[in-house]
């Protein structure tokens, strides 16, 4: 049986051990996405998991991806948004990955960003009828960054709007 202080330290070696893994994966995984993506930074999820965030932009399509710092980059990220740019906004396409891990919120940070870094003031996007089974989480998730939802029950489809101000 271990005493509670021998418990703290054993948890707290534990934690610096996991912390070191992540730092050394993390700077394997950016030598290996910065050959596919531009590295746009370094977030944490809301379950304290490093994610290194990167994108690949051709001036239509913007790709945001988080890859983890837990497991190698293998061309892959584990979680993405995908928007493309028309005239004066910025429409999301879709959104990949995990739900309730704060990886959406890290992404919609993000593609604020590089929407006033290119001034363009609005984000939309769509909420279609694939996305139903989970309408209520995505009204939550897209209120809490400040869009306006309209959704219509009857067609079960609905629009997003966030406007730079």
């Amino acid at each position: 049986m271990f005493t509670a202080e021998e418990k703290n330290r054993q948890e707290l070696e534990e934690e610096l051990n996991d912390l070191e893994f992540q730092i050394y994966r993390m700077q394997e995984n950016m030598k290996d996405l910065s050959k596919d993506a531009k590295v746009l930074g370094i977030d944490q999820s809301k379950h304290d998991e490093w994610m290194i965030v990167s994108s690949i932009d051709d001036g239509q399509t913007c790709k945001i991806m988080l890859t983890d710092c837990k497991t190698a980059y293998r061309g892959k990220g584990c979680f993405s948004l995908v928007a493309s740019y028309k005239d004066d906004v910025i429409h999301i396409g879709d959104i990949k990955g995990p739900p309730n891990h704060g990886f959406g919120s890290i992404c919609m940070k993000y593609l604020k960003d590089i929407a006033r870094d290119h001034n363009i003031p609005k984000v939309t996007g769509d909420i279609a009828k694939r996305d139903w089974n989970h309408v209520d989480r995505l009204i939550h998730f897209y209120e809490k960054h400040q869009f306006k939802v309209c959704v219509d029950h009857d067609t079960q489809s609905g629009s997003i709007k966030w406007v730079d101000l």
